[in-house]
């Protein structure tokens, strides 16, 4: 039978590998690792290879992914990243460990765990620079003393969330000053937190050049796991496999055509104008992959060619001196992007491999 195309072939065995080799390597100065699985739509095969290579945590945004885990036997203690309101109940229901940052949000969940007669655990997250989710460190010992008063929430520790939105990578700084606000809420409050997250997979460099971690003991790593690379530069881990994931897509058409459009040129399919470069004529392909399927930009190709642009449905190549013919399969290496997108469309086939 032929092989469905287009399709994302995945190795279970590289994405095991990578999530022993980091949670070793983490391990030796005493951080725990959560797995995140948000950019794989909640995959059970890919959350099982974590936890088979010793993750400690499954973690995802996502409710409905962490409920298809579940649904799938997965058995692993679930942490939802990014906590919504409207969902308080069904968070309850789900998961063990959410993140936090709003006092509405918190009251809401303590009132269905106490329904549910659950302790629902927290960590409150804390604004180190990068702007995205967090509270303001002079604003956490009032608001943790306001949670305090909420029946059936355990505030298990604290977290701090940096190279995401504004692109501050962790460093000595901002990782010593998690730990003093984790000393000093420990103190004030006569408690003890048993997590301290200090990030995510942007965090390796400073794991490697600094002697001590202080009280940092967990960080939520996807990318490096999924990629075998650090996200402040993008560098290769040593020891990681960097392409798990390949996609493969299907020429349609193969021709000689002018690499200039001729007619008068107006707006594309997406609004933009576009220009070009008389560069002769050209061996061109057509791939059956376009917008619509996948983060066109995040693409490598292993193949000798070139990505020449794209519309909703087609990707169109320079195929150069590959003899790219109709029905030949091009495959591609991806970013974190194109493993989200991918992931996520419901035309691409996902396929998993057990061997590396």
């Amino acid at each position: 039978m032929q092989a469905f195309l287009p399709r994302i072939e995945i190795s279970l065995s590289q994405i095991q590998h990578n999530a022993q080799i980091l949670s070793e390597l983490y391990r030796q100065k005493g951080i725990s690792l959560m797995g995140v699985t948000k950019a794989t739509l909640g995959e059970p095969a890919i959350a099982a290879a974590m936890l088979q290579g010793g993750i400690n945590f499954i973690a995802d945004s996502r409710l409905e992914n962490i409920q298809r885990m579940k649904d799938a036997g997965i058995s692993a203690q679930f942490v939802l990243l990014r906590t919504a309101l409207s969902q308080a109940e069904l968070v309850i229901r789900t998961v063990d460990i959410s993140l936090n940052t709003e006092l509405e949000t918190i009251k809401a969940l303590s009132r269905y765990a106490k329904v549910q007669n659950k302790i629902h655990q927290i960590i409150i997250m804390v604004e180190l620079g990068d702007l995205r989710e967090g509270i303001l460190p002079d604003d956490l010992a009032p608001f943790i003393h306001k949670v305090l008063g909420f029946p059936n929430i355990d505030i298990i520790g604290i977290g701090c969330n940096l190279a995401c939105y504004g692109g501050i990578k962790p460093d000595a700084q901002n990782m010593d000053e998690l730990s003093e606000l984790a000393t000093a809420m420990e103190t004030e409050f006569q408690m003890n937190f048993t997590i301290v997250s200090g990030g995510n997979s942007a965090n390796y460099e400073w794991y490697q050049s600094n002697q001590g971690t202080g009280r940092i003991n967990n960080l939520r790593v996807g990318e490096s796991i999924l990629l075998g690379c650090e996200t402040v530069y993008g560098r290769r881990i040593p020891r990681l496999y960097r392409h798990a994931f390949k996609l493969i897509a299907e020429v349609i058409e193969a021709k000689e055509k002018p690499s200039l459009p001729f007619g008068t040129i107006c707006q594309d399919a997406f609004g933009n104008i576009p220009a070009f470069i008389d560069q002769g004529i050209q061996h061109r392909a057509i791939i059956a992959l376009g917008r619509q399927d996948v983060l066109v930009s995040s693409l490598s190709a292993e193949n000798d060619v070139e990505i020449l642009g794209s519309s909703s449905d087609h990707i169109v190549l320079d195929s150069k001196d590959c003899d790219l013919k109709i029905g030949s399969e091009v495959r591609f290496n991806l970013d974190y992007g194109g493993i989200l997108s991918a992931m996520t469309s419901p035309f691409i086939q996902k396929t998993m491999l057990v061997h590396f």
